[in-house]
């Protein structure tokens, strides 16, 4: 994990605004005792979860798209450490571990890598690396039967997020064999061929490795499923999928009840809780959309699956401060920051 930036409390407060009569997150949240051996430090804290930033968007490029979801975790910081500690969210139920710096990796492909093409294909290399170290990471997490809150970054990290929580709970002896399953809300399946490692197969290579025993996605966009995918998806009983148009347009489901089947098709097992923020209207994303779900929905969806279901992770990724094309959304951090307070005031 030679990627990961470890925060010590000088760090965390140094992004919090404090102020007289009143307490904010940050000063409440733990960090590691020692950043030499992260593993006994995250034995030892009584915090039940552990966040952890991806801010890359390596695997959004070898995808073919805009960059740009490596600028969310900093807004995302400032904001989260910055809530009001109450009753209703103290704070040290949180660990705030740091977030790995790919940017090394993405130097050498950009000043190396000549033409689309070579720097795709240079791109696609290096989620296998980014792999490598996430999964590492998650997989001590939860063998000490933790909950990683991980904040991307694109939704390549999917993949070593499943691999590493089906291992590590599997060496915590919480599961038989080391598969988990997945429930995503997203406008698309990211359910792509194996080509390479990109942001659109993570869940395709964890089902073809064997760590997603099932996989159900809600609000996908009809217009951006590919044939050769809905058939794959249609012809294998442990993937499920609700289309936005059944929801919104034909309404064969209200939103809470399709939220409701999903976490009913994977109770049997430990779901990693996925969220793109490129399903949410108008929310700055590598593939922003006009016709999207509210933030209200998004916020009822980690709601109620984190109430209804045995949780190994909580991913939201996709979300950009600015992407490559100047575009901006200031506030980005904020939403991400609602939907982590509601997924930990659901959880306790």
């Amino acid at each position: 994990m030679q990627h990961l930036k470890i925060y010590n409390k000088q760090d965390v407060l140094s992004l919090t605004q404090l102020r007289r009569f009143e307490t904010k997150l940050g000063e409440r949240m733990a960090v590691v005792n020692d950043a030499i051996n992260i593993e006994m430090s995250l034995k030892e804290t009584s915090a039940e979860y552990i966040l952890v930033g991806i801010p890359e968007d390596i695997g959004i490029k070898a995808n073919g798209q805009s960059g740009g979801a490596d600028t969310a975790w900093l807004p995302f910081l400032q904001a989260f450490l910055n809530i009001q500690s109450n009753d209703f969210l103290e704070g040290s139920e949180i660990l705030l571990l740091g977030h790995f710096d790919f940017g090394d990796i993405q130097f050498l492909i950009e000043t190396n890598a000549h033409g689309e093409s070579e720097k795709q294909e240079a791109y696609r290399h290096a989620v296998s690396t980014i792999d490598a170290e996430v999964e590492d990471l998650i997989r001590v997490i939860a063998s000490l039967q933790k909950i990683p809150i991980v904040i991307g970054g694109g939704h390549n990290n999917a993949y070593p997020l499943i691999k590493g929580s089906a291992k590590g709970l599997h060496k915590a002896g919480l599961i038989q064999l080391a598969q988990i399953n997945a429930v995503n809300l997203d406008a698309h399946t990211d359910y792509r061929p194996v080509e390479g490692r990109h942001s659109g197969n993570a869940f395709r290579y964890a089902e073809d490795d064997g760590y997603l025993q099932k996989y159900c996605v809600i609000g996908v966009h009809e217009n951006y499923v590919q044939q050769n995918v809905w058939l794959d998806i249609v012809n294998n009983p442990f993937i499920d999928m609700i289309s936005y148009e059944d929801i919104f347009i034909l309404e064969k489901k209200n939103f809470t009840q399709a939220v409701a089947h999903a976490t009913g098709f994977t109770e049997d097992n430990y779901i990693g809780l996925e969220l793109d923020l490129d399903c949410i209207e108008s929310v700055l994303s590598s593939a922003v959309t006009p016709s999207g779900i509210t933030m209200l929905h998004a916020r009822q969806y980690v709601t109620f699956a984190a109430t209804d279901s045995k949780i190994a992770y909580f991913h939201i990724c996709e979300g950009a401060l600015q992407l490559k094309d100047g575009r901006r959304s200031e506030t980005i951090g904020k939403l991400i920051s609602y939907l982590v307070s509601d997924f930990v005031k659901a959880r306790e």
